[in-house]
């Protein structure tokens, strides 16, 4: 127990048993102010305040900050957040546990206890990123796809596998559980922790994480304070790092009204994300309330707060209800309600829509003005009637003016892939019943899918195929071609696999703009698969049916799916389920059986994660020749404390405009023939056939270097003729790759910027979004704005965001990308937020000086810049240290 606040200190009796806890009330009596009407996740943070103020990284000023955050509905005052867990995926967790173990052996080398690098808070690590739709359409996709999942990523699961038994607080869920996320609202995530503090008393405190994916805000549905992190702040927090954070606006979103018949939640959260997208609450929180509240269940809030990154916020949080208990109950997680209850009325966290509350701003979205609509073909935000999205994708093919060159085969707009995939609507029932019945109808009916689109059903947990199986609703999605083809993340997150060769071929001979149709929450250029411009987000049963009609061109509203055995046309109106239908499923086959059966033991494993041989030993044995798990470089590469200083005569590498992703960045499709990593992989003898794709390749930075800002669909200004990885060499004038320019200006020792527009760094939490740019030398980006993720992660590699004040850009500047550009910044007296000159030297000597603001945020961001990075400064201190307590 925290003995400095423990005049804060309440007790709470629960049943039989009596729990101590950190009070909220008696906090606002001593320091005098209104904490009740904090929005619900302020309160949440005050108690993670209360709980380590410690007089040093929280202190009374830190718990004073959020009175004065009422005053104003603002404070951008400072803050240290402590998150009770740690959750981390394959993907970004193999890179990180790599760096764990290069920690270890710089520990070691120093002649210290390698040991003492290890997780302080629980870590959750699951195994949901790595498996690939090679197969599908086919009864037996998910036996040869998970087969193929072991013999492509063994090595990376042998890593996972070592770190389950090298690491204490360290659990691994195998693969095949589902994706973590779903798993976390399903299983892991309490809403109000337990835990025995050192004085042996039973604490209680809400459950909080960070992870290592934008879209852990999901997890706010349950009331849980949760956002993504990038691997690297990742691996500070579970080491006993505080979160550095300012004080967090929090937009207050009153929804009211239900969903009109015929609508999904899908089609609720794309139009939340365009609205708040447009309204502006990058870096904010959304807090959800309102009589609205009540016509949504619980996974169709989840639904809603797993957009949180799409429409930019760090978080999009429900207050606990009824609703919460609920599915509590209805996931076998009932014996603790009474806890959750009991406590939340006594923090003031019960949701009340009577009291009054302070935000920062407030809107109010009416659920039924939605209407059925679809988001694309590019931006999640896209949002367009599903009447229109026929325009939309016509549109989108004149603009990039490619005709059809000849007749017969595919043609533009024609759907290759229709994929029911990720944790955003597949951990809700109501969307995907209403998927399985609308195959139900469309198989009674005589339809079928057209035999160009690729096919597949990814659930988000085990639970989703037993209750479609149960419902007797598996079986006409398997007729339609929608067999399960794994329990993963897969066509969402770039694991769509490879198209038929006869696809392929067609597709690059016409060079056609073909379409993707998924339940997933993004559709960067090129994310899905690398021969897709068109890809469209849509509730799963538009993407049964759009498998059905096969074009994105046709109005999928007024046009007929097929005709049936009369050869009378069937519209999607014939076949659409309605909700009195899919309400009978959810009462007849949803209960808490269907969870507790997977989740009783949710480490157990299959034979082949049995099988995985691993040396039992606290330091990684790392496999010499392996093209996929290599030695990081970052603390090698780390810039030195020493060598920090102005930047002077910086070239810039690349100049892009708006809404660059961590996609574009840093791509996670696959691997193609004749690209940069393709070529370096062949010369290390590795076929075409087991390139695999950047997602799983995350732990070679020879791959990812080479992938770093070669996105086929990234544009550099600099060279506008060009799409993808090039740059225009300064002073030389000679086109190149940015990796070669790399090489090139790293010879001369030449430092180089990046420079961009408006929400750089959109998208995923993609670390290596950070990490590429690092080892091609950048020392700053400047852009308009970023979006938080990806900034935390620059910083977090040592490097300068450096942020366009307000009317000014490389346009208003009238940048070429030929201007050497120099900074004024002394490390040693940085400042949060700071204004630094910044000059931009043309090649005729010309040259004009600005004052851009430092987007290092807080003093602990810094002192990470100050260190050259997160792992340097982490590495620091625990060598410094004569021991490793466990923060509580």
């Amino acid at each position: 127990m925290n003995r400095q606040n423990q005049h804060t200190v309440d007790r709470l009796s629960v049943g039989a048993e009596t729990f101590a806890f950190y009070s909220l009330e008696r906090a606002a009596q001593l320091h005098a102010g209104r904490f009740d009407q904090l929005p619900y996740s302020l309160k949440v943070l005050l108690e993670n305040a209360l709980r380590h103020h410690d007089g040093v990284t929280v202190d009374d000023s830190h718990i004073e900050a959020f009175a004065q955050w009422l005053d104003a509905g603002s404070n951008q005052a400072e803050m240290s957040f402590y998150p009770t867990r740690i959750m981390m995926h394959d993907v970004s967790g193999i890179p990180l546990l790599a760096d764990l173990a290069a920690m270890r052996e710089h520990v070691e080398s120093a002649g210290r206890d390698a040991t003492r690098v290890n997780p302080i808070r629980p870590v959750d690590f699951i195994m949901d990123h790595s498996v690939i739709v090679d197969v599908a359409g086919r009864p037996d996709a998910l036996t040869l796809n998970v087969t193929r999942e072991y013999e492509r990523n063994a090595e990376r699961y042998r890593v996972a596998k070592w770190a389950q038994s090298a690491f204490q607080n360290f659990r691994v869920l195998p693969p095949g559980k589902g994706i973590c996320h779903q798993i976390n609202l399903e299983f892991l995530a309490r809403v109000i922790w337990a835990e025995k503090s050192v004085d042996g008393e039973q604490m209680l405190f809400p459950d909080s994480l960070v992870a290592g994916d934008s879209h852990t805000p999901m997890v706010n549905s349950l009331s849980v304070m949760g956002w993504g992190v990038g691997a690297i702040e990742a691996l500070s927090a579970m080491l006993g790092e505080p979160i550095s954070m300012t004080l967090p606006d929090v937009v207050g979103v009153r929804l009211i009204g239900a969903p009109r018949e015929g609508t999904t939640t899908t089609d609720i959260a794309l139009a939340l994300t365009r609205r708040l997208r447009e309204h502006g609450v990058v870096q904010k929180f959304v807090e959800f309330h309102g009589p609205g509240l009540d016509a949504l269940t619980l996974p169709e809030r989840a639904t809603l707060a797993n957009m949180a990154p799409e429409y930019g916020a760090s978080m999009g949080f429900f207050p606990t209800d009824a609703e919460t208990l609920d599915f509590l109950r209805l996931t076998g997680r009932g014996d603790h309600a009474p806890v959750v209850e009991a406590y939340c009325k006594a923090q003031g966290l019960w949701r009340d829509d009577t009291a009054p509350r302070v935000y920062s701003d407030a809107l109010t979205f009416d659920l039924s003005d939605v209407e059925a609509s679809v988001a694309g073909p590019k931006l999640p935000q896209s949002q367009v009637p599903l009447r229109e999205a026929h325009i939309s994708a016509q549109a989108a093919i004149s603009e990039a003016a490619v005709f059809d060159s000849e007749s017969g085969g595919l043609t533009n707009g024609d759907v290759v892939i229709a994929a029911i995939t990720s944790c955003t609507n597949t951990s809700n029932p109501r969307v995907m019943v209403a998927a399985g019945l609308l195959a139900q109808k469309a198989v009674a009916r005589g339809l079928e899918t057209k035999p160009w689109v690729k096919t597949s059903l990814s659930p988000g947990s085990r639970t989703v195929g037993d209750y479609l199986i149960n419902a007797g609703l598996l079986e006409p999605l398997e007729q339609l071609g929608f067999h399960v083809t794994g329990y993963g993340c897969m066509t969402c997150c770039g694991g769509s696999g490879g198209l038929d060769h006869a696809i392929t071929a067609d597709i690059e001979g016409k060079n056609l703009q073909v379409a993707a149709v998924l339940s997933g929450n993004r559709n960067f250029e090129g994310r899905i698969h690398p021969l897709i411009n068109l890809a469209y987000l849509g509730a799963p049963p538009l993407v049964v049916a759009y498998a059905l009609l096969g074009s994105v061109t046709r109005d999928i509203t007024t046009e007929p799916l097929g005709y049936d055995a009369d050869n009378c046309p069937v519209h999607l109106r014939d076949i659409w389920p309605s909700s009195r239908e899919i309400d009978a499923v959810l009462h007849a086959e949803m209960n808490a059986a269907l969870f507790t059966r997977h989740y009783s033991d949710p480490t157990a494993a299959d034979a082949a994660w049995l099988a995985l041989e691993v040396p039992q030993t606290s330091s990684y044995a790392w496999e010499t020749g392996s093209t996929y798990i290599t030695r990081p470089p970052f603390l090698d590469s780390a810039r030195k404390p020493e060598d920090a200083g102005p930047i002077a005569d910086a070239a810039i590498i690349a100049m892009f405009g708006d809404s660059v992703t961590t996609d574009h960045i840093s791509p996670g499709s696959r691997i193609l023939e004749g690209s940069l990593a393709g070529d370096y992989l062949a010369s290390a003898g590795v076929p075409a056939s087991e390139f695999s794709g950047f997602l799983q390749r995350r732990t070679n930075h020879e791959v990812m270097m080479r992938g770093t800002f070669n996105n086929p669909h990234i544009r550099n200004v600099m060279t506008p003729e060009k799409h993808g990885g090039w740059t225009v060499h300064q002073p030389s004038g000679a086109v190149m790759t940015i990796f070669d320019a790399h090489r090139r200006y790293a010879e001369a020792q030449r430092p180089v910027v990046v420079v961009a527009g408006r929400e750089y760094g959109t998208g995923s939490s993609r670390d290596w979004a950070a990490r590429g740019p690092h080892l091609l030398g950048v020392r700053a980006i400047l852009a308009e704005s970023f979006e938080r993720i990806h900034r935390s992660n620059l910083v977090g590699m040592g490097i300068l965001p450096l942020q366009f004040e307000e009317g000014m850009s490389w346009r208003t500047l009238d940048l070429s990308g030929a201007e050497s550009v120099s900074v004024e910044l002394d490390p040693a007296g940085a400042q949060p937020g700071e204004l630094l000159s910044v000059s931009f030297r043309s090649p005729n000597g010309t040259s004009r000086t600005v004052a851009m603001r430092s987007r290092l945020d807080t003093a602990r961001e810094v002192e990470w810049f100050q260190a050259g990075g997160v792992m340097p400064f982490v590495l620091d201190r625990l060598m410094s240290e004569d021991d490793v307590s466990p923060v509580h």
